[in-house]
């Protein structure tokens, strides 16, 4: 063997194709300009409508307090919680429920903005008349507040005074029952009783 070892050379540097990397960056750039042009191109943004009062009410407590089999394979609308049908999705309780109906999401969803459309002095005014009119003393005074008491306390003492009358009816009907039906008193004499514990004759 000769004197001089035999091995690899890895003690330099190693050495890259700077030619193959600058035209890997243009064609990255060249992407990244179509992308952009693309997403131009979509138009502009949607027009969303501003927020509006919910015309139905919230059913929170239609299944309270009601006991459902859950299985996996269920579809969306059948599984354990609140289903939302425009989005889609079930959410477990009733404040993530009213959290998400009242979202970004689901507004988007109904083609809602998150913003409120800015009211004019005349859309105040006539809500305020409404809200007066709505609201106008003369239709309420304490005599009718008076007489609604009245109504009340009498239909109660009604209430009561037929609880009362359906408490005798049983009674009768009890003592009815437990009479003895027409025993013949040599026979009950003969037996060695007089009666069946009733005092009346």
């Amino acid at each position: 063997m000769s004197g001089n070892p035999v091995g690899i050379d890895n003690t330099s540097r190693r050495k890259f194709d700077k030619e193959e990397y600058l035209e890997r960056a243009r064609q990255r750039e060249q992407r990244e300009k179509e992308e952009a042009r693309k997403g131009k191109e979509r138009g502009p943004p949607v027009q969303r409508q501003p927020l509006k009062h919910r015309d139905y009410e919230v059913d929170l407590e239609s299944r309270l307090g009601k006991t459902q089999v859950v299985t996996p394979i269920a579809p969306l609308n059948q599984q354990a919680g609140y289903y939302c049908s425009v989005c889609e999705c079930v959410v477990k309780d009733s404040a993530n429920y009213l959290d998400h109906i009242n979202g970004k999401k689901h507004q988007r969803a109904l083609g809602m903005s998150m913003r409120v459309e800015r009211a004019s002095l005349e859309q105040v005014q006539k809500r305020f008349e409404a809200l007066k009119k709505r609201k106008d003393p003369s239709t309420f005074t304490e005599q009718d507040l008076d007489e609604r008491i009245m109504k009340q306390q009498q239909q109660e003492e009604e209430r009561k005074r037929q609880r009362k009358e359906k408490k005798k009816e049983k009674k009768r009907e009890q003592a009815a029952q437990h009479e003895p039906e027409d025993v013949d008193p040599d026979i009950a004499a003969m037996m060695g009783f007089g009666g069946f514990g009733s005092s009346k004759k």
